[in-house]
Formats: structure tokens, sequence, C-alpha cells
């Protein structure tokens, strides 16, 4: 997660999502950067903890954006990265249908502990506090708002690709996953219909 104060601006990282290459072209203008652990500090937690210290001790009240990506893409992301053998928690001889079923568990048998991209973005009462959500597959909206914003031409180097891995998915277990995860995928769509960026406190 970056925070850039001269554009008003704080870029929350959701997991497999692709921000290791915007957080890289954009890390110059950073003025605050929480890397490892902390980097994926949740919607939740930026809005009751980070909100008011910015306040409090810079004036600053900024807009938050974030990347989403297709939930089962996104899952398939987690997937292949957990197949390569130097992670701590691997999926071993598991497919990819037993690592969907294991994440939609609770709780989640720790390597399918991968939460969801709806509860990172998401507030407890089921509101959304960002104020620019962009689609992972229609990049070039979130790179072309982001160089309007910066005022200035951005590389995006290709970070963080996971290993290839075989992820077949049955019709029964995506139907499964879509029943679970039906407010996700509500969510992905709104932005998708909104052309690739949607502001969820419009709605």
């Amino acid at each position: 997660m970056q925070i850039y104060f001269k554009q008003n601006l704080a870029f929350l990282a959701v997991p497999k999502t692709g921000t290791t290459a915007y957080e890289m072209a954009l890390r110059a203008d950073a003025d605050i950067v929480f890397a490892k652990r902390r980097k994926h500090m949740t919607a939740g937690q930026f809005q009751r903890r980070m909100m008011p210290f910015l306040d409090q001790f810079y004036g600053l009240k900024p807009e938050r954006m974030a990347i989403m990506r297709d939930p089962i893409e996104q899952i398939r992301s987690w997937y292949r990265y957990r197949s390569d053998p130097k992670r701590k928690y691997q999926v071993a001889n598991c497919s990819f249908d037993d690592f969907v079923l294991a994440a939609l568990q609770d709780p989640e048998p720790p390597f399918a502990a991968i939460g969801s991209q709806y509860g990172f973005l998401t507030m407890a009462d089921g509101k959304q506090p960002l104020e620019h959500l962009f689609a992972y597959e229609t990049q070039k909206v979130a790179r072309s708002w982001l160089e309007e914003r910066f005022e200035k031409r951005l590389k995006f180097p290709i970070k963080n690709v996971s290993p290839e891995a075989p992820t077949p998915l049955s019709p029964d277990v995506e139907a499964k996953l879509r029943k679970a995860r039906a407010p996700e995928f509500a969510l992905y769509d709104r932005i998708l219909q909104a052309g690739g960026h949607l502001n969820p406190m419009e709605s």
C-alpha cells in the first residue's frame, strides 16, 4: 500500500491483483509506503486506523483506490502461487477444484486461507469506503487514470508472475463458488458495467 500526499490518494493493495507493478511505477511519488505484511491493509483497517491518523497529523483525507480481479481468476492466481514448492503453504497434490472448496470452508485450512476480495474491500456493515475501484481485466482504464492523476507517463513492469499450473474448474464447483461469494461477483460485475472504474460511494 502506498499513500501520495500531492495527489491526495491512497492505493490499497488487494492480494493477487498485480499491485506490485503499480507500486513500482508509483514508488518515487509515494510519501508513505507499507511493505511485507503491512502491505495488504484492508479497506476497513485503513478507514478505522489510517484515515484518522492522516487527518490528525497531516490534514490529509485521501481518496482511496484499489484493483479488483475477476474472482475466479484471483483464486487461480492464489492456487498457482501456492503451487510453488518454495511457499510456506503449498497446495501439494490438491486439484484446483479441491482448492476452491477448501477456500470456502469456515475456517479454511491454512493452505487455502486466502480471504476474499469482497471482505478486503468492504466494511463490516457492507459498505465499500473506497472512491475508486478498477477492474484488473481492464487495466488500461486504471493506468490512464493514474497517468492523468500523476500528470506524467508511467511504466508498469511485469512482476510477481505465478508459476504455471493447470486450473480446470468443474461447473459444479464453480456454481458453489458463485453462490458462496455472490456479493463479490456482483461487485466485480458492477465495476465492469461502469467501464472498468467504479465509485461505490456514489451508488
